[in-house]
């Protein structure tokens, strides 16, 4: 395949596929590829304009009938978290969080593959294999990096953490304006843990150390019940035919 130049990328639109998010609703996607030595500016780009990334794939929905699909990113320099917030953050205080490079391990398969039987056993990367796996954590043209959460290990003191049970990972990538959140996955048998919401806090933290005024969440779909907990971390703006814009929630915003 012809590799071309990333300030005049080629789209291609996907055929239709049943909706994962919507029942009745069908999707389709228009698709580009990122490769050479411009495709973090080219993500960049992307990314201002919706799209997210998949291994070398930028993509954003392109659904005839349907746009409930909808960007978020979180405004970082401006968030508080909420009581609820709070406690999740004490709850995981013997968690540590470390970032590295993005290489994919045997360990990281495992939690992965329980996550996926527990939690999405029917969806589209169900079968992913080891390799398959490698290829979404390690195929990738941009700054990407990846966080894995432990446990403290039974030897840990003031000055040194060792390794305890890995318990949950996020795929992200630094960007020119914020992290961007690719793909998390975590141990589902910590329900209390809420490991899902302290990744985002923790994604929240770093770009604020980092000096990044954005955190992007991917989409969040109006109506898909999964996709609810993107709005609880405020404030946050939604990508508009107009523009970014900042979200306004209605009803109670201290969950």
């Amino acid at each position: 395949m012809t590799a071309h130049h990333p300030q005049t990328p080629q789209f291609f639109l996907t055929a239709p596929a049943v909706c994962p998010y919507l029942n009745g609703q069908i999707e389709r996607k228009v698709f580009t590829h990122l490769v050479g030595n411009r495709a973090a500016e080219l993500l960049d780009v992307l990314t201002q304009g919706g799209f997210r990334r998949s291994q070398n794939i930028a993509y954003r929905p392109a659904c005839e009938r349907c746009r409930a699909c909808v960007s978020v990113r979180i405004l970082v320099d401006e968030f508080q978290p909420s009581h609820s917030m709070r406690r999740v953050l004490r709850t995981n205080r013997d968690l540590v969080g470390r970032m590295g490079p993005a290489v994919a391990s045997s360990e990281q398969y495992s939690l992965f593959r329980s996550y996926l039987d527990s939690r999405h056993a029917d969806g589209g990367m169900a079968e992913m294999s080891m390799l398959d796996y490698a290829m979404m954590v390690e195929d990738s043209q941009v700054e990407t990096r990846i966080i894995q959460y432990r446990q403290r290990g039974p030897d840990s003191s003031f000055t040194t953490v060792s390794d305890g049970d890995l318990v949950a990972v996020a795929l992200s990538d630094v960007m020119a304006d914020g992290l961007s959140m690719v793909y998390s996955y975590y141990n589902p048998s910590m329900p209390h843990r809420s490991l899902g919401s302290l990744m985002i806090l923790d994604h929240i933290e770093r770009a604020r150390a980092l000096g990044l005024p954005y955190l992007y969440l991917g989409y969040w779909v109006e109506g898909s019940a999964k996709m609810d907990y993107k709005i609880r971390f405020l404030p946050q703006e939604h990508l508009r035919p107009s523009g970014w814009a900042r979200y306004e929630k209605t009803g109670d915003q201290t969950a």
